[in-house]
């Protein structure tokens, strides 16, 4: 908005998403109500899991999928002149922008998209904004949680926020001084990555333990099948789906189910008790916790440069693109590669030092 005001460029807000957007709810955005936004946590935008594309899951064929994309495309793009506007800057995750890149695919609209979601799963960019302040959040509340393990001896089963990308849990797990770091892109076995790590971080003579997990970690098909006793392969199968047709993984609870399972291993128990130490699991939702609050200094700087980034683009008539952060710099990557999931990378540093960091743990004051 400061550059757009500064170039005497109008701009309106379309409330909650999608939704706003197909039925015409915009409110005017004045500079001197708005110009210390970046200030301030949330959207008063407001926001919606809207699909405008939402009937291509009931269809299995490509073809017949790119045709009735086509279509919605093409509808979607005659709401620029419903809404009087000549671009649109679209901010949000893969979803949000997806469907953005495909209005300027199909419907040859002026659209420039801004990454803004707080898994970070956004392939153009090394990171969205908003994102580090949840790191932040999340690595406060471990090290607050970490005070009461310590002082009842306790086993806390941290879940964070992250369907199917777990930059969240890594960069906070990480952060908070984690024991256990599970992540979507890593099926893990509840026998070897859990328990047996309990059995000798407990022999090792730590008194707590931290585990953090992903809301969408989940186990190995050989181990939902060999260690759980509480699920089955079919519970997830059976999982609903929201309106993008993903899994609403925030139902299988897995830090419940994790807790549960812990609390039932007699062979822990035994192994705790042999150590003197309390045997006791509970679990933390972090939720939606996560997005309270003000943003961090770099998120506020970071905002502000994207935004600035996207609305130069607009001046430039340069659309179809997505301003990123490469680096140290705001560059603007093809809206169709920079919209793409990205996932953690097996190979990547961060892996390596979970890891470590686990290992060293127990390792460190056996015998």
């Amino acid at each position: 908005m400061l550059k757009a005001f500064d170039s005497n460029v109008k701009c309106v807000g379309i409330l909650k998403g999608w939704k706003g957007f197909m039925e015409n709810l915009t409110i005017p955005l004045n500079i001197e109500e708005h110009d210390d936004l970046h200030t301030i946590g949330g959207t008063f935008l407001y926001t919606s899991r809207t699909n405008p594309f939402e009937e291509l899951q009931k269809v299995t064929s490509k073809e017949e999928k790119e045709k009735i994309k086509e279509e919605i495309a093409k509808k979607m793009a005659k709401q620029f002149e419903l809404l009087d506007i000549d671009a649109l800057i679209a901010i949000g995750g893969d979803d949000t922008l997806g469907v953005a890149n495909s209005m300027h695919k199909y419907g040859n609209v002026n659209v420039v998209g801004c990454p803004k979601t707080i898994d970070n799963d956004l392939a153009g960019t090394d990171y969205t904004f908003g994102f580090w302040s949840a790191v932040q959040l999340a690595s406060n509340t471990i090290d607050n949680l970490t005070t009461t393990a310590r002082s009842h001896q306790r086993i806390f089963v941290v879940e964070i926020m992250g369907r199917d990308a777990g930059f969240l849990t890594m960069y906070s797990g990480i952060s908070g001084g984690a024991d256990i770091i599970l992540v979507p892109e890593t099926p893990f076995s509840f026998q070897n990555h859990i328990v047996d790590v309990l059995k000798r971080r407990v022999n090792a003579g730590h008194k707590y333990h931290i585990i953090a997990c992903s809301e969408g970690a989940y186990p190995s098909d050989e181990s939902l099948e060999k260690d759980f006793k509480t699920i089955s392969k079919e519970t997830i199968n059976q999982l609903p789906k929201d309106v993008f047709g993903n899994p609403l993984l925030t139902r299988l609870n897995i830090s419940q189910i994790l807790t549960k399972e812990i609390n039932l291993r007699e062979d822990l128990k035994a192994e705790f008790k042999k150590n003197d130490t309390n045997f006791e699991c509970r679990d933390v939702v972090l939720g939606h916790t996560m997005r309270a609050g003000t943003p961090n200094s770099f998120d506020r700087i970071l905002g502000l440069r994207l935004g600035l980034a996207a609305m130069k683009l607009v001046l430039n008539n340069d659309f179809g693109k997505m301003v990123a952060l490469k680096g140290t710099n705001i560059k603007g990557v093809p809206l169709s590669e920079g919209s793409k999931k990205k996932y953690i990378n097996p190979d990547e540093d961060e892996v390596e030092l979970r890891n470590l960091l686990v290992k060293t743990r127990y390792k460190s004051r056996e015998n």
